[in-house]
């Protein structure tokens, strides 16, 4: 019956919408009875419209991945590492059909020209791998997007932030400071971030750019730019790099990078030191301590040098917020002061320490408080360039 309406709905043309797949349903003779023809009016919207056999996967609450590795291997993780699922496909082929279908609803093809493909749909992010590039079956990684956004209390609630660290990034943010959140992949940089720009004064304009669109902080004032992909011929892309300096003409109070990723990290970094202050976003880093590294990585695909990465990153930014993945749960794992050391290396010089068994309190605490309250404007120009020993 699933397979009749289906046909039916993809074969007159019209729009697809729940009152016609209802309509559909009831028009198939089949007897389901209310509830019965409920979950086949869901089972048919998800087969057209949402993940297909995943859909009920993508619905049970804390889901943020949803991981197709073979027909009979999906795997989801809800926060507490991967977990391998019951649910099965019949066969390979399943798992490509819908892989296809996803790709080709976010306006990209999937097949052997173009075996490797991403796209953005409403809520959710998708990535295929055909086979003989994958060398098993064909993959598929589909990230959720929640669009909840936690306020500061409760992330504090939730263990992820202690009440110090709380009172830190609430000074932090009021002070305008330039920051990064670094982690690993689902650590929660990018809920954290919405959290802290949601602290932004009302009267502020944030301008966010990002890879995909999964911002959505608590603020009346917010516009987003989202990078865009090739069509099939290859033409038409706007990467992130080109949105920051289209975002500079937007008359941004904060601008924001939602992930530095590649080549943007020069063009934020020379935005955040001409005078465009309460700047941040996200990089991935397995520490505090590796993200001048990562820079230092991110800027030679922008053609910049060590030495000028390490100029401008030390007068650029003033704190790195380190989430981290621990037993019980993702927690902000380290403040760090960005500072240049007497030899010209960039420097993240820990601050704060949350949750830690000895002294909280590192090496950079004190120039933490003092740029916290500084602020801007508060100090003479170029006391970013203070030289820290970690």
């Amino acid at each position: 019956m699933v397979r009749q309406v289906r046909r039916q709905m993809l074969d007159d043309g019209e729009p697809v919408t729940r009152a016609r797949l209802a309509a559909a349903v009831q028009s198939s003779g089949r007897l389901l009875g209310a509830e019965g023809a409920l979950r086949a009016v869901d089972r048919v919207q998800a087969e057209l419209q949402g993940l297909g056999p995943l859909q009920e996967l993508a619905l049970l609450p804390g889901i943020s991945d949803i991981l197709v590795n073979g027909p009979d291997r999906v795997w989801v993780d809800s926060g507490h590492g991967l977990e391998l699922t019951g649910l099965r496909f019949g066969s390979d082929t399943e798992v490509q059909a819908l892989a296809a279908r996803l790709i080709a609803a976010g306006g990209r093809r999937l097949d052997d020209s173009n075996p490797c493909v991403d796209v953005q749909l409403r809520g959710y992010r998708v990535h295929a791998v055909l086979r003989p590039v994958s060398t098993g079956s064909t993959l598929l990684s589909i990230r959720i997007r929640r669009t909840l956004t936690f306020t500061l209390e409760e992330l504090q609630a939730g263990g992820t932030v202690d009440p110090e660290s709380a009172g830190v990034l609430r000074r932090m943010v009021a002070a305008r400071l330039n920051f990064l959140i670094s982690g690993a992949t689902g650590t929660g940089k990018t809920t954290l971030l919405s959290t802290l720009l949601s602290l932004s004064d009302p009267r502020e304009r944030l301008v966010l750019v990002e890879d995909a669109a999964e911002l959505d902080p608590r603020h009346p004032h917010v516009v987003g730019l989202q990078s865009r992909h090739g069509n099939v011929e290859g033409t038409g892309s706007v990467d992130q790099a080109e949105l920051v300096r289209q975002a500079l003409r937007m008359r941004p109070d904060r601008l924001v990078v939602g992930e530095c990723r590649g080549a943007e990290v020069r063009e934020l970094l020379a935005a955040m030191n001409t005078g465009h202050d309460g700047a941040g976003g996200t990089i991935h880093a397995n520490s505090a301590a590796s993200v001048p590294a990562r820079l230092a990585a991110l800027g030679a695909l922008a053609g910049m040098s060590s030495t000028a990465l390490n100029l401008q990153a030390a007068s650029a930014l003033d704190v790195v917020v380190h989430l981290g993945r621990e037993a019980a749960g993702r927690r902000v794992a380290e403040i760090a002061v960005v500072a240049a050391s007497s030899d010209g290396r960039l420097l993240t010089v820990p601050a704060l320490l949350p949750f830690s068994s000895a002294n909280s309190h590192g090496p950079g605490w004190a120039a933490l408080q003092e740029r916290l309250s500084r602020g801007v404007g508060n100090g003479p120009a170029g006391m970013r360039h203070e030289t820290l020993t970690p």
